[in-house]
């Protein structure tokens, strides 16, 4: 059947007639507007225009069974062979009402009534030859409660059934063009208000029927519409197209997710809402979403924001048009920035995590509030005369509200403030009564409902006026060889705010071409190039405005300078060559520049230094002796040139080597590091003057004073050496001379290099007299110091050669030794110490001190009672015991025994003595001294002992009992044993008859 029928035509804007409605709400009220379609046909005509609205979708049924849908706005055509209005289909709750006005009939879907509920009107059965399809829900409405269909139609009639979906455009600030639409709007309104008052929207009896989304089941699996699986039409299998679907398009971008579906392929639950565009402004709006809800097993699972990454894009070229991506990150709330005023914007979210690979969200429509209009261009100039100007502009963009006014203003041709010169709704104004030749500048505003815009630009614009007078002629500014700058004044009489523009022509001497214009513009100078050298040239002056051509200005003549002259020839060398002098020459350029030479300058520049170079010459003439030089050095010259053109390039350099001499004397060696005291090392540099050539090698020589004959130390090409076998401490003079090929130079000033002070000599044999057989002095001599003086001496003494320890440390050359053994031999050795160090010890010498008095007794104790071989009556007896002291040289003969009070006993050499008589329970402090030839030595420390006090006497014995085996003894007086304190012991012996 559509072989049959005519190409669908292009798409048309929306009729005046055919009012667009706000959108419908979800479907759990009742629906607050009406729905209208226009049919315009001819009864005569078998072909019907279905004319599809904006945001609408025209479905229709092909012979072969395929669903073709066909997006608004667009008009279809239908073929009808009898010429009959069409049958529509609406959904259950709603009825179609055809109305006719000027020759075009509508058809308006209206609700049935407000108690209308599904259940209760169970929906026609579909037709046999018509599919089960539904199109897919827009993304801002709800879904319709019931699917739609066509009533049963005969397979004899030819005329294809179609069925049309209510829908509804996004946008909701169209004006309401048809009065019974509204006076229909305004009824539903009331309705709505008296149902919502009476609690009827309470009543799920007399309620519509509630969101597809919350109906929808995994039961349903017989669904209506062709939702349930293995129902088909039977029209044949059902194919989907997607007619006229955008890249940037919701359908297209979101992969047919949508299309024909109960419930979506979508994971997910829809996650934004109607209101989810909030504070919308001119040029911002708010956008928020919910996170995303899956289902699964008719469960629903929440989600952390931190799992999903939301994508937001929105459209202002319509639901299908191109949709640009704004933000992407985890927020569920963002501000929508730079949009424009009075625009629609459509917006939709998609959703991605780890697990589910992209959601889209259903689309979210919003109009942004209209503002004050953008900034006009600036007016543009139609016309001027010299009291007049003519000004026109467009219209900017009006944002949303009509522009009725227009504010021009103006600075009054003053420079200063502006100020308001017309307010209006027109787009053209003429100022008048304005002055000649003078400059306005003025600014353009608009103004809406809403507000003024800013300001235009500033443009500037200038009345007519005169032709200016002639200006003075051109002032040479400066001039070069191929170029003259010259510079003008605007003629007199003229305003500083005038706009003049200049013309400058020159004339060649002898070109015969006459005056050439060689300058256009609005500047004051000019600079001219590209001309010959040393030329005189003609300049005339014309100033222009608006008004025409001054008169020429007076005649001047101006010429360019001469160029700088040529190099001068490559000097050359005339005579000998010299150590200190050479004599050079050198020919004029071969171009002078178009002027005489008046100076040749001769520079020179030693070989070694680089690129320096000295004028050594300044004159006439062409030849110079250079003198001062120096000896063997390589010497670079040129020559250069000037005249009233400037200064030539320099002429080629030549090469001059004069010749070698001795080289100068070298300055006096010095020390290189620290002196030592037997060696020293100098060190040197090459002589100023080296002669000309190279040094080769250098001769060192000294002497130790001035009397002594210089003697060379050193031949060689180093630059320092080591002169050994010295003298510490002492000073002397050295003398360097250098030598190139030219032979030896003079010697350089004496150096004076003293070596280090070195340690002092070995000090001599020490002298050691006894004073006493305890004290013996010793002293020594002073020997050489070595260059620092000796500060210290040290004094080691000892009973053995090897085992001397030291007993003196200062200034002093003898020391008294004290504390000696008598009769011992002693040996000493002395060393001399000064700041580099020690020297080394002297020969020892020894000494014998004389005999004396024997020492003191060391060990003196008593003797316990288990240590004498007898018994002894301790109570009057004390045994003591020593230990023989040194003799110091002669033989002990006894010793001294102080006890008690000073008592004094002498025994002879024995070791030990008792001390009897003494008095029982005393204590007594005894002492020991021994005796020799020589004397009596020093007591000994004292000891302490006391005696021990009588026995007590004996008991009176007495037997008690006795008998054959036993005898009871009893002695002593007074109290009983127990009661005895007195730690008194008994001591009882029996003997026998027979002595036993």
């Amino acid at each position: 059947m559509m072989a049959d029928q005519p190409p669908p035509l292009e798409a048309t804007p929306i009729l005046n007639e055919v009012p667009l409605l706000p959108h419908m709400v979800n479907g759990d009220s009742i629906q607050q507007a009406s729905k209208s379609i226009t049919f315009p046909y001819s009864s005569c005509h078998s072909v019907i225009l279905v004319q599809v609205n904006p945001g609408e979708t025209f479905t229709i049924t092909t012979e072969d069974g395929h669903i073709q849908c066909i997006q608004g706005p667009a008009h279809v055509p239908m073929m009808s062979p009898n010429g009959s209005m069409p049958p529509i289909f609406v959904p259950p709750g709603y009825v179609s009402q055809v109305v006719e006005e000027n020759g075009v009939r509508k058809v308006v879907v209206l609700p049935h009534s407000a108690e209308f509920h599904p259940s209760m009107h169970p929906p026609p059965p579909p037709p046999p030859h018509v599919p089960h399809y539904m199109h897919h829900h827009h993304a801002l409405l709800p879904h319709p409660p019931h699917p739609v269909y066509p009533p049963s139609v005969s397979h004899n009639d030819q005329s294809s059934p179609f069925f049309v979906e209510p829908r509804t455009h996004g946008r909701t600030n169209f004006i309401q063009r048809d009065e019974r639409s509204l006076k229909m709007q305004e009824h539903l309104k009331k309705r709505l208000k008296d149902r919502q008052a009476s609690g009827h929207t309470n009543n799920k009896l007399n309620s519509p029927p509630s969101s597809p989304h919350k109906v929808v089941n995994s039961s349903s699996a017989t669904m209506q519409n062709g939702n349930g699986k293995g129902q088909q039409g039977a029209g044949g299998p059902l194919k989907q197209k997607q007619i006229g679907k955008t890249k940037g398009s919701p359908d297209a971008e979101m992969g047919g997710r949508f299309h024909g579906k109960g419930k979506t392929n979508n994971p997910l639950s829809y996650f934004i809402t109607e209101d989810a565009v909030s504070d919308i402004q001119a040029r911002s709006a708010v956008l928020s979403w919910n996170l995303p809800v899956s289902s699964q097993n008719g469960e629903s699972h929440s989600h952390s924001p931190a799992a999903f990454t939301f994508e937001v894009a929105i459209s202002n070229s319509g639901k299908n048009g191109k949709f640009k991506s704004v933000y992407v990150g985890e927020e569920l709330t963002i501000a929508l920035p730079d949009l424009r005023p009075a625009t629609d914007y459509h917006a939709r979210v998609s959703a991605t995590s780890s697990s589910i690979k992209e959601s889209i969200s259903e689309l979210v429509s919003f109009t942004t509030e209209s503002c004050e209009p953008d900034c006009p261009a600036a007016p543009k100039l139609i016309n001027r005369t010299k009291n007049s100007l003519s000004l026109q502009w467009k219209s900017s963009n009006d944002n949303g509200s009509k522009i009725t006014n227009f504010l021009l203003e103006w600075d009054e041709g003053k420079n200063g403030p502006f100020k308001e010169c017309y307010y209006g709704h027109l787009k053209q104004y003429k100022l008048t009564k304005l002055s000649p030749s003078t400059k306005y500048s003025l600014r353009l505003a608009a103004k809406n409902d809403i507000g003024m815009s800013g300001f235009s630009e500033t443009v500037t614009y200038y009345t007519a006026g005169i032709v200016p007078p002639a200006p003075s002629p051109p002032v040479l500014v400066e001039a070069g060889v191929t170029w003259l700058s010259v510079k003008w004044s605007p003629p007199s009489g003229v305003s500083s705010d005038d706009s003049l523009t200049y013309s400058l022509d020159v004339e060649e001497e002898g070109s015969g071409y006459g005056f050439q214009p060689q300058y256009n513009g609005d500047e004051l100078s000019c600079t001219l190039r590209n001309l010959r050298r040393s030329t005189c040239y003609k300049f005339r002056l014309f100033a222009y405005n608006s008004e025409g051509k001054s008169s020429p200005s007076e005649v001047v003549e101006h010429s360019t300078n001469p160029d700088k002259p040529g190099a001068p020839s490559k000097p050359t060398v005339k005579g000998k060559i010299h150590s200190h002098s050479v004599k050079v020459a050198w020919d004029p350029p071969k171009d002078n520049g178009g002027a005489d030479i008046s100076k040749y300058f001769l520079e020179i520049s030693e070989a070694s230094v680089g690129d320096k170079w000295d004028t050594i010459y300044s004159g006439s003439q062409r030849e110079h002796v250079c003198d001062h030089l120096k000896p063997g050095t390589s010497y670079r010259m040129r020559v250069y040139c000037t005249s009233k053109g400037g200064e030539s390039q320099v002429s080629d350099v030549t090469t001059v080597t004069t010749s070698a001499v001795p080289p100068g004397p070298c300055l006096a060696p010095s020390l290189a590091g620290k002196a030592r005291p037997k060696e020293i090392t100098l060190q040197w540099g090459p002589p100023s003057v080296d002669g000309g050539a190279e040094i080769t090698e250098y001769i060192v020589e000294m002497a130790a004073s001035e009397e002594e004959e210089r003697r060379q130390v050193y031949q060689g090409p180093a630059s320092e050496c080591v002169v050994s076998s010295l003298l510490p401490g002492r000073t002397y003079s050295f003398w360097i001379r250098a030598a190139n090929k030219a032979g030896f130079g003079p010697p350089s000033d004496k150096a004076e290099i003293s070596t280090a002070p070195g340690p002092p000599d070995q000090c001599c044999k020490p002298l050691v007299t006894c004073k006493s057989a305890t004290c013996a002095v010793v002293s020594w001599e002073s020997p050489a110091c070595n260059g620092a003086e000796i500060g210290e001496y040290r004094l080691e003494w000892g009973q053995a050669e090897g085992s001397m320890h030291l007993v003196y440390s200062g200034p002093c050359q003898s020391y008294e030794v004290k504390g000696l053994t008598p009769a011992t031999t002693y040996y000493c050795r002395v060393q001399a110490v000064n700041a580099a160090g020690g020297g080394l010890f002297g020969e020892a010498g020894a000494v014998t001190t004389p005999a004396a008095a024997p020492a003191a007794v060391a060990a003196l104790h008593f003797l316990e009672e288990d240590q004498m071989e007898a018994s002894l009556p301790l109570s009057t007896c004390l045994a003591v015991q020593w230990e023989e002291p040194s003799c110091h040289g002669a033989e002990i003969t006894g010793y001294n025994i102080e006890y008690g009070e000073k008592q004094v006993v002498t025994v002879g050499r024995n070791t030990s003595h008792v001390l009897e008589n003494l008095v029982p329970d005393t204590l007594y402090r005894i002492r020991i001294q021994a005796i020799n030839s020589f004397g009596v030595g020093p007591f000994s420390h004292s000891i302490k002992a006391k005696t021990k006090p009588l026995p007590p006497d004996p008991p009176h014995l007495e037997c008690v009992v006795f008998s054959y085996q036993s005898l009871k003894l009893k002695w002593g007086e007074g109290p009983s044993r127990a009661l005895i304190t007195n730690p008194t012991q008994f001591n009882l012996q029996m003997e026998d008859r027979f002595g036993r």
